[in-house]
């Protein structure tokens, strides 16, 4: 704390009373002690942009495009188009997620309500200054924290902070939390923390901290890229010189201008080796499954994240707005142990009805009515301190009586006599009922009716008796019971942290059909790391837990190795949200919870999850499928690119030629095949089984491509341009049969796209626009058999490799197509 802060921060500097002076308010603001919020963004644009496209990777393939440009050869710079499309949906997704975070706030309330000069004021929430004294009423949220300092019936409700459903009685004394919202009553409170010292400031702050989704997709794709951007280079130059040496050596390269085309060549090597159509066609596969969920209400806030759920095998809920709708009902009626004297039902129809009544009591309405007769001769609200409230009706009165209606242990004592029943034995039965993990209430009757005076000094009536006992629960939400279901099937293990008492969170667990055994209060939870695990591996819920005991748990859980997917509403929730991989809100959450959640359920629904999961495997399973057609690509442009150098040969491909190869045997249907059904379970190991196929495929390639090129420098008398197309049709083919390898099982569908590739290679050879546009000349029939012939065992070599792939990586039986 500041000195400036801590000179002002004692009640003693303005009397409640008055409030502050105008003077006292300008001195404050001028030492920086008024309410701001903190403007510093989670990124900024330059960031974002450096992050993006001033990388090593992007150097190289914007120096190859400028190159190709420069000498005249844009026909052959079509890769930078792929390139720029990267970029800009890396800058675009990341200044989302930016602009999200920045708009993030815990406060919401559009005005504040003080205390200055004598009279209360209405002032904007940043013009709050540290010794302010609050007016709180009934549906106001609290702007700083504070210092209750007088207060009649004073509720709040902290559950977007602490996710304790209940509201929370405040006493004089009491500190109250910004970003709390006043419930029932009213009071004063003397502002004690503002602007960064505020904890709904200090939440923000932390959650404001920048973070993409841990993808595996994306992370093991940028793994591939990072080696590709270290090995270009050496490669380039073997490739360069390679082409020089292949013209002639350098100097009659560059004398015979020989050496532009040995460039070009050189370049073709260089940016076959870069998947670049593997990041695009990722994003759009993440894009595409977020516009499906778009539709079933799930609002996809990163693209990863419709990866992310897929690879989840922990899923951290909180009870409140999740598993239930935060909202209380009547559970029960039960026997106090003696007739209950007539006029119960009214009596508790009256409480439900009462405008000033909380929210546990408001809800008996929707069972009890009340005719709307003589009111009450005198009514006590509720206090926190009494915990009980009470109103005497007239003796004409059907409820005739006095009706106290509050906690069984503060209505009776053990040695109190209720008419018929021992209060030990009413009390004993509440506590078997409250247990069970029921909100409990005891409904009590008096023939005395209570004296009208102070609310401070009220005495509860003589002869009491227990007339009824009341449970209360909230309602559980009509889709969390099916949807835990569903997780458990899929191996996804639950745990429930929530504010709530363990026994209340415990009894809702059940409820949903979870076994979880008993709960635990978080208060006795370790902070050891190890004790921390063996607690969370042995507990499903836990009750009690602070904000920063869900961020810590979820980040125990994941350094236990699992991957964990939190849901919940309120800004409790937000730190652990934005730790988990993925973090979902529900359409009720804080605005705070949404920003820092990667999915939200904007119907409320959780039993979208399920299509999430579902979306989620489609994707992974499918870019896995697609990658290994990007990354045999690049393995055989890496050999080629060595070998041709080494050899001083020219490169058997131009950059233009390289473009149609690609768009028929990846890019076109790759787009297909990541955007096709699969509902194959995920497994990890994404790169490891992706290269353990690219690898040997992209070998077999090159190595058929290779023997072409050595026949046709063997036999000679064969043109550039026709030893070019041989290798054109041998590399089409061959990377043919890698593209029907890994689109197994066979379906109508995929048979007509390798069908269409193929019809597609036919034309490439065939139309004369084509083939002068690509610079192709059909190969004379020696040359032709020679290309068949390697093609042939080429795709001998596929099929033998996707045999031996398949049996070690055997898929799920669950992989199906629609």
């Amino acid at each position: 704390m500041s000195t400036a802060a801590a000179s002002y921060e004692s009640g003693a500097d303005a009397p409640a009373g008055s409030g502050l002076s105008a003077d006292d308010v300008r001195e404050r603001t001028l030492a920086g002690l008024a309410n701001g919020e903190p403007e510093d963004s989670s990124r900024s644009l330059w960031q974002i942009f450096r992050a993006n496209v001033l990388t090593l990777f992007n150097a190289i393939v914007g120096a190859c495009f400028l190159l190709l440009l420069l000498l005249g050869q844009w026909k052959d710079a079509l890769f930078g188009f792929a390139a720029v499309s990267n970029a800009v949906i890396g800058v675009v997704q990341e200044y989302r997620a930016k602009k999200l975070l920045d708009r993030l706030a815990v406060l919401d309330a559009p005005r504040a309500r003080v205390l200055r000069d004598g009279s209360v004021q209405e002032i904007a929430v940043a013009d709050v200054v540290l010794g302010d004294v609050a007016v709180l009423q009934a549906g106001d949220q609290v702007v700083a924290d504070a210092l209750i300092l007088d207060e009649t019936g004073l509720e709040m409700d902290e559950s977007l902070l602490t996710g304790e459903s209940e509201p929370v009685d405040k006493d004089r004394g009491s500190l109250v939390l910004s970003g709390s919202t006043v419930t029932a009553g009213q009071g004063r409170a003397r502002v004690v923390a503002v602007g960064a010292g505020s904890y709904a400031s200090r939440l923000t702050a932390e959650a404001k901290r920048f973070s993409l989704v841990n993808s595996e997709i994306r992370n093991g794709i940028g793994r591939v890229l990072r080696w590709i951007s270290w090995a270009l280079f050496p490669v380039m130059v073997i490739i360069t010189n390679g082409q020089m040496q292949a013209k002639g050596g350098w100097d009659a390269a560059f004398r015979s201008g020989a050496w532009v085309e040995a460039f070009v060549g050189a370049v073709a090597g260089a940016i076959a080796m870069i998947p670049l159509g593997l990041v695009l066609m990722t994003s759009v596969a993440f894009a595409v499954g977020g516009l499906r969920l778009a539709r079933q209400k799930v609002l996809v806030q990163e693209l990863a994240a419709v990866e992310g759920l897929a690879r989840v095998d922990v899923l951290c809920i909180d009870k409140t707005g999740t598993l239930t709708e935060g909202r209380v009902i009547l559970d029960g009626v039960h026997n106090a142990g003696l007739t209950a004297p007539p006029g119960w039902q009214e009596a508790l129809g009256w409480f439900g009805a009462d405008p000033h009544a909380n929210a546990t009591a408001r809800c008996l309405a929707a069972t009890f009515a009340f005719d709307g007769g003589p009111a009450p001769a005198v009514v006590v609200p509720f206090s926190s301190a009494r915990k009980w409230s009470a109103a005497s009706f007239p003796a004409l009165h059907s409820a005739a009586g006095t009706w106290v209606l509050g906690a069984p242990e503060m209505v009776f004592t053990e040695d109190a006599a209720t008419g018929g029943a021992s209060a030990g034995a009413v009390l004993e039965h509440a506590s078997r009922l409250a247990t069970s993990g029921l909100r409990t209430l005891v409904l009590a009757h008096s023939q005395e009716i209570i004296p009208d005076g102070e609310a401070e000094d009220v005495q509860l009536p003589p002869g009491l008796a227990a007339a009824t006992l009341l449970t209360f629960r909230e309602k559980v939400r009509p889709d969390a019971a099916q949807t835990l279901a569903y997780f458990r099937r899929q191996g996804v293990s639950v745990k429930i942290l929530s504010g709530d008492d363990y026994r209340t969170v415990t009894a809702v667990a059940r409820e949903v059909g979870l076994d979880v055994g008993r709960g635990f209060d978080a208060r006795h939870l370790p902070t050891d790391g190890k004790l921390l695990e063996e607690t969370l591996a042995g507990y499903s819920v836990f009750g009690r837990v602070t904000p920063a005991q869900k961020k810590d748990m979820v980040l125990a859980l994941q350094g236990m190795g699992h991957t964990v997917a939190m849901t919940g509403d309120g800004v409790n929730d937000a730190l652990a949200i934005k730790e988990a991989e993925i973090g979902i809100a529900m359409d009720t959450a804080a605005p705070a919870t949404k920003a820092v959640a990667r999915l939200v359920l904007l119907d409320g629904r959780f039993d979208r999850l399920p299509a999430v999961l579902a979306e989620g495997r489609q994707v992974i399973a499918n870019i896995e499928r697609v990658s290994v057609l990007f990354l045999s690509k690049t393995t055989y442009a890496v050999a080629l690119s060595v070998v041709f150098g080494a050899l001083m040969w020219s490169f058997p491909f131009l950059p233009r030629q390289l473009s149609a190869t690609d768009g028929l045997t990846i890019g076109i249907p790759a787009f297909f095949l990541a955007l096709m059904s699969n509902a194959r379970r995920y497994n990890p190991g994404f790169l490891k089984r992706s290269l353990a196929m690219a690898i040997p495929a992209g070998i077999i390639i090159a190595a058929a491509v290779l023997a072409v090129n050595v026949y046709s420098a063997m036999m000679g008398g064969f043109s550039e341009a026709s030893s070019r197309t041989a290798s054109v049709v041998t590399l089409s083919l061959v990377a043919l049969s890698v593209l029907a390898a890994i689109s197994r099982p066979v379906s109508g569908l995929r048979l007509a796209i390798i069908a269409a590739m193929c019809a597609g290679l036919v034309l490439l050879l065939t139309v004369p626009l084509l083939q002068d546009f690509f610079m192709l000349e059909w190969p004379p029939p020696e040359l032709a058999a020679a290309s068949l012939a390697a093609s042939a065992a080429g795709i001998i070599g596929v099929l033998i490799l996707s045999h031996v792939h398949a049996r070690r990586y055997a898929p799920d039986r669950s992989d199906r197509s629609r």
